[in-house]
């Protein structure tokens, strides 16, 4: 029989469209190559966990305070609920990953595995999704409609889109070493040094047993690994076991459009809906495959392919404002040491933590203290001005 929907790729993105879509009743096949975990600190805001019943069996850490790295070594610890008991949740994407995929197949996606090769259009006009099992051998799947959900470099989107450019993206790579005795399991680190990104930053996250060192950058012929070599070194993890190496492309800006205005919708990754500044993608990934879920309901059950427009539309309203602020906060603070130096000072400021914490845990801006945004305000022209 002919599916409903085709929803390629595993990720948060796509598990979460899967769960969405097959509990409206609509049969959906859920496609993942199996076996690849994104790099990625980990970290979960407590809306996530709330807005997607995420269990607690599946933290393997709670961060309470983040520690910021000058390029000088000076350092800004902040708690993540100054006086309250709030966390940041931690997680591995191996697990996490598989729970969320099982969460899918139980609420009736069909699971598949294998490599997404080509969309193709068969007499009647449906398009067919032609992928290699794990045999190598070439499947078909007729659908009335296909979810990417393939990664920053989506085959989905060049098939279906062809000739429309992917979004600007980093280099992200990191290695999840064996926790040593001692090492302080929650606190999140995150180092703005030139040496260790040009561009974006480097980081150190516990993940209970285990730790994600991490670095990120868009220049062309920077050296990932040897930067992580020195961040492991100056973190004091130079000796502490490997388990994994992953590396992968992270997009800075989400697309001007996700559908092409037919049957395919693109989300996570290959919208482009990872937050500029922070990189921070899961909860963004997981909010968009909810959104598409109910666009390509909609569409399911009216034929109307404008309804999947829909998708990126309310996803923007919700989130488009903070993207813009962290995109202008990344362009001006990321540029050189000099500036990187001052926007590290700038978040020893009680007004600034005051609302980055509320922001990011919710994941809305905080509009009860506008003399705050003021002073902040002025302080960033202070900061600014110091670095011209």
């Amino acid at each position: 029989m002919i599916a409903d929907c085709v929803v390629v790729g595993g990720g948060p993105a796509g598990a979460t469209a899967a769960a969405d879509l097959a509990a409206t009743g609509a049969r959906v096949m859920l496609l993942d190559r199996g076996g690849r975990i994104k790099p990625c600190g980990g970290a979960i805001p407590p809306r996530l966990i709330a807005d997607f019943a995420i269990p607690d069996r599946l933290l393997v850490g709670r961060a309470v305070a983040a520690r910021m790295v000058a390029p000088s070594a000076a350092a800004v610890d902040m708690a993540v609920d100054r006086g309250g008991d709030g966390f940041v949740g931690m997680v591995d994407r191996g697990p996490f990953d598989e729970w969320l995929r099982t969460r899918a197949a139980g609420a009736g996606a069909e699971r598949r595995t294998g490599s997404f090769e080509r969309i193709e259009r068969d007499d009647a006009g449906w398009a067919v999704v032609v992928y290699r099992d794990a045999e190598g051998t070439e499947r078909r799947l007729p659908t009335r409609a296909v979810i990417g959900a393939d990664g920053a470099r989506s085959r989905v989107a060049a098939s279906a889109m062809p000739g429309v450019a992917p979004p600007p993206q980093v280099f992200a790579y990191h290695e999840i070493v064996e926790t040593p005795p001692g090492f302080d399991r929650t606190r999140c680190d995150v180092f703005y040094q030139g040496a260790l990104s040009p561009d974006f930053y480097g980081w150190v996250f516990p993940h209970g047993d285990t730790v994600s060192v991490g670095v990120g950058s868009a220049r062309k012929g920077f050296a990932l690994r040897a930067a992580v070599d020195r961040l492991r070194a100056e973190s004091g993890l130079a000796a502490a076991p490997v388990v994994r190496r992953e590396g992968a492309p992270i997009p800075l800006k989400p697309r001007k459009r996700w559908d092409n205005g037919r049957d395919t919708l693109l989300i996570g990754d290959a919208a482009g809906v990872v937050a500029p500044a922070s990189g921070e993608g899961i909860y963004y990934a997981m909010a968009s495959g909810r959104e598409a879920a109910g666009a390509m309901a909609a569409l399911l059950a009216t034929g109307d392919a404008r309804a999947l427009a829909g998708a990126r539309t309310r996803f923007m309203r919700a989130h488009g404002r903070v993207f813009w602020i962290l995109g202008v906060m990344q362009h001006f603070w990321y540029r050189d040491d000099r500036r990187r130096e001052r926007f590290v000072a700038m978040c020893d400021d009680r007004d600034v933590q005051r609302l980055i914490w509320p922001a990011y845990m919710n994941k809305r801006i905080v509009y009860a203290a506008p003399l705050a945004y003021l002073r902040i305000f002025m302080k960033d022209m202070r900061h600014l001005v110091q670095t011209a």
